[in-house]
């Protein structure tokens, strides 16, 4: 004996090719940045310029209307917003070593709070040298970004392009179950 299904669970149930769609978009955008690590880092940071560009200019024509926020922060925005898009789109690959640059500054600040922290509470905590360990390591990362960004750049887009294929395989998964449902 079956139970009639929820409106609900029908509904999702039909829309069951919409979850496949993003998979197949998934894994396919995971096997370029897997195969061409600095090809798919280009295109992303192209298209967060486009996207930044866009919304540079949506925001200058929001400075002439009224929008509620102040017109000079908005004016600062649009500005900055339009500045970033402009050289991204010019020049994604170099906005991509630029990122990654940020990223490895960060996992150099990281990694040595996370050994000054494990210094300061070795007397309350034991296996404090995991966290200095994991602290050296992010230190060493960061470093190794900052000597050769470009190859930052790929490994990030190899690491990126993994999750993606991982998250594809699973919407894919969920979609033909869902489609159970139907």
């Amino acid at each position: 004996m079956t139970t009639p299904l929820s409106p609900v669970l029908s509904l999702v149930g039909r829309s069951w090719w919409i979850v496949l769609l993003y998979g197949v978009v998934a894994v396919v955008f995971g096997l370029i940045a897997i195969l061409q690590p600095l090809s798919a880092a280009t295109a992303l940071a192209w298209a967060i310029g486009v996207m930044a560009l866009v919304e540079g200019l949506i925001s200058l024509f929001a400075v002439f209307g009224n929008s509620g926020v102040p017109r000079g922060w908005l004016l600062l925005y649009a500005v900055v917003s339009l500045g970033f898009g402009v050289l991204a789109v010019l020049n994604p690959l170099a906005t991509a070593s630029v990122l990654i640059l940020l990223l490895a500054v960060w996992l150099i600040v990281a990694g040595l709070y996370r050994i000054v922290f494990a210094i300061r509470v070795r007397r309350h905590t034991r296996g404090e040298w995991l966290l200095i360990l994991s602290g050296l390591l992010a230190i060493v990362l960061g470093a190794l970004m900052v000597a050769n960004p470009i190859a930052g750049v790929a490994v990030t887009t190899l690491w990126i392009g993994i999750g993606s294929l991982i998250y594809g395989v699973l919407q894919i998964v969920v979609a033909f179950r869902l489609r159970r449902l139907r």
